[in-house]
């Protein structure tokens, strides 16, 4: 490496240390972590339950530790080898059949066994937990993640996780006085850290534990149905464990040093934590974020299948809108609905602009440096998505050829050839707006006033020039707006005329399109056309009258 690059290697690393982004404020906890603990690699891992088909929730786990990784390797100028883990505890038994699957009946009949034993109902993987891992699978690669994947059943089985099953038989007694505070008097007579495997039904079993042998490896527990006592090794896949002291033994076995979790899971971390000390461990840094709620404001759910999945936000949108989502503000709760894709859309486009002007300090806080891994694409986006989604609306555009149309006239010279990610976006909203748009477009009535005001503007637009600018339709739009009952006093334009209130457009939008908010008017008149607009308002004036 070139002197140049190790000084600029040096100053972004003294940028990173002092930086206020939430990746370089959790990699600063793991530089911490080894100070007091030095190791050569390492490991940063992301859990997931395969009971249910994933969810964006599943894949923000894994865009966020990336992040976090990221903003480390900068720490420590990549000179400490890093690993990221998306282990699969696909080893769990089925407690109940999900919502949203075909063939319930056909998964019904295998409650309790692994979930890699469980039939696939979609009839495409040799099982159930097989087919929720490829999904998983499928979509990281399709993000470019550097990941390794772990499967609970593959590490149980080919021992891999034998000496850290035996250390927690070993300390049996401590696990269990660490547990049993934590659970109902009713479990807790009956609760064991080891969940033995039937040999007989090959379900995941919770039965009492009524001996154990470290020595030997073994437990010994009586079969419900023979009532014989059967002692059985707790290695090589015959047994595994509850799932919070299964948490304890994955970071031990597989020396991990970071891992995020959601906000209700904060006391199975604290526990978790202390089942790996007891075992000599040290648990990983990580943090608790939020949750991610429905449109009803109700936990998302795998099982339920309620919120989006990472299916339909890349029906709608980018990839990189929803790494945007990822990143903000994730110890605070949000809404994951269809309504927040546009705004996401347009707020990364926003933020991509924003960085080419930014000096390196700043970029260190633009989350597209985050996004991206230090290196974000150069901003070439000529029309916003909120502009395509009105002009869907008002042309109700078909297909992408007529969108295009405009498009060439706003913005000349600007084709799919040129602009290859626009064109992605014309397909993004052409979906969404015949998804969600279109079934709520409702148009509204304009009261006297407002109809005076409409009959206004579409006289003061035939006037103008058909290749009239964007900033003179604007200054049409604001100049007959500015009547009541739109003014607004408390603001004054340039001039020291009265400003016009949001009201004025708003009503446009409702009145003429069927929704509730736009882009800046005067560029969707100057993109959909003079006389297209002219027609819009005649068509809008005809319906009321």
């Amino acid at each position: 490496m070139s002197s140049t690059s190790n000084d600029i290697s040096a100053n972004l690393r003294e940028l990173g240390e002092a930086s206020s982004a939430w990746p370089f404020e959790e990699a600063r906890k793991i530089v911490a972590r080894l100070k007091k603990t030095p190791k050569d690699e390492v490991i940063f891992e992301t859990g997931y339950g395969p009971s249910g088909l994933p969810h964006i929730g599943t894949f923000g786990e894994v865009a966020r530790t990336t992040m976090v990784r990221h903003a480390f390797r900068v720490l420590t100028d990549d000179k400490i080898k890093t690993r990221l883990i998306a282990f699969s505890d696909d080893m769990d038994g089925l407690r109940k059949v999900p919502d949203n699957i075909p063939n319930k009946e056909l998964v019904g009949r295998y409650l309790n066994k692994p979930l890699t034993k469980v039939p696939d109902p979609f009839g495409t993987h040799g099982s159930f937990g097989e087919h929720n891992n490829a999904r998983l699978r499928a979509f990281l690669d399709q993000f470019g993640f550097d990941y390794e994947f772990l499967s609970a059943t593959q590490c149980y089985t080919s021992g891999r996780f034998d000496a850290a099953l035996l250390k927690v038989l070993e300390h049996f007694d401590q696990v269990m006085a660490i547990m049993l505070p934590s659970l109902r008097e009713e479990r807790a007579q009956t609760y064991s850290p080891f969940l033995p495997i039937s040999p007989s039904t090959g379900d995941v079993l919770q039965v009492p534990i009524i001996a154990h042998d470290a020595e030997a490896g073994t437990v010994t527990y009586q079969d419900a149905d023979s009532g014989n006592e059967i002692t059985t090794p707790v290695t090589g896949g015959r047994c595994k464990l509850q799932w919070k002291p299964d948490w304890a033994m994955r970071w031990l076995a597989l020396g991990v040093d970071y891992e995020m979790a959601g906000k209700d899971l904060i006391d199975s971390v604290k526990l978790s934590g202390k089942i790996c000390r007891s075992l000599g461990g040290n648990p990983p840094e990580g943090f608790n974020y939020e949750l991610f709620l429905d449109e009803n404001g109700q936990k998302i759910s795998k099982s339920k299948g309620n919120g989006l999945t990472i299916e339909e936000w890349l029906r709608y949108a980018s990839p990189e809108s929803l790494s945007l989502f990822m990143y903000r503000e994730p110890k605070a709760a949000k809404r994951l609905y269809f309504d927040v894709i546009p705004r996401q859309v347009d707020e990364y486009q926003q933020l991509l602009e924003g960085y080419e002007r930014q000096g390196v300090r700043e970029r260190l806080t633009n989350p597209v440096w985050h996004i991206h891994g230090g290196a974000p694409p150069k901003a070439d986006n000529p029309i916003t998505f909120a502009m395509l989604l009105s002009l869907v609306t008002a042309s109700n555009a078909e297909n992408a050829d007529t969108l295009w149309g405009f498009i060439g006239r706003y913005r000349p010279g600007v084709t799919r050839q040129t602009h290859p990610h626009l064109d992605k976006l014309v397909g993004y909203a052409i979906h969404y707006f015949h998804d969600f748009v279109l079934p709520a477009k409702k148009f509204r009535e304009p009261g006297g006033t407002e109809r005076a005001a409409l009959t206004d503007l579409r006289d003061a637009l035939s006037q103008l020039d058909a290749e009239a600018p964007a900033e003179r339709i604007q200054e049409i739009v604001y100049e007959v707006g500015r009547r009541e009952p739109f003014l607004d006093e408390k603001k004054k334009a340039k001039d020291g005329k009265p400003g016009v209130s949001l009201a004025w457009f708003d009503m446009l939008y409702q009145v003429l399109l069927g929704q509730e908010k736009g882009p800046r008017f005067g560029s969707f008149v100057s993109a959909y056309g003079l006389q297209n607009t002219i027609d819009m308002i005649d068509g809008a004036l005809a319906r009321s009258a």
